[in-house]
């Protein structure tokens, strides 16, 4: 895989829904909560499996999950569970539907205690602001880093499931609190 193609980072130029993820998403700031569970669901749900897998399905997803509402989500139950364990729109994994719900009564408990996951998110990072990395190479995008250990180890704590460092890493990448995109990329100073 190339460092930069057609002036975009090289790992998404093999799919038109990688490049249109890249362009429009990735490495963009979120700033509002909504959108920060979306990552959250999707970044979760993607353990073990290739991102891609998880784009295709994100409309599936969007069903699945309530539009990505905390709140309807925090509020299902088992029954929920077993009507997603046969619905072809998401990964049939249960301790993944149930990750989500779970998930979901702790994203608004962070809600409840920080006024937002926006603001948890922030209290992670240098001066809280997101951080702009200087990579040249695709072989520099680190896998995780002392944010990500940090945040992460902390969500485990508070009940978080499938939000490991890397997962949480890859969180911070896509909602645009980490700034990975390549020196060279169209994207990169958006």
């Amino acid at each position: 895989m190339q460092d930069i193609v057609d002036g975009r980072c090289g790992w998404c130029t093999a799919n038109e829904l990688y490049i249109q993820y890249h362009d429009q998403e990735w490495g963009k700031l979120a700033t509002d909560d909504k959108t920060l569970f979306e990552f959250l669901v999707l970044e979760s749900a993607q353990a073990g499996l290739s991102w891609i897998t998880i784009l295709r399905k994100r409309k599936g997803y969007r069903q699945a999950f309530c539009d990505f509402d905390a709140e309807r989500v925090a509020q299902m139950t088992d029954d929920d569970v077993e009507r997603l364990m046969h619905f072809d729109g998401i990964v049939k994994n249960r301790l993944k539907i149930k990750a989500t719900i779970t998930n979901a009564r702790m994203f608004l408990a962070i809600q409840e205690e920080f006024g937002s996951f926006y603001n948890y998110t922030l209290s992670f990072l240098p001066d809280r602001k997101p951080i702009i990395n200087d990579v040249r190479t695709l072989s520099e995008v680190k896998a995780s880093s002392p944010e990500s250990d940090a945040m992460s180890k902390d969500m485990k704590k508070r009940g978080f499931k499938f939000f490991g460092t890397t997962i949480c890493y890859a969180h911070l990448q896509a909602s645009g609190f980490v700034n990975d995109h390549l020196v060279g990329c169209i994207c990169r100073n958006r």
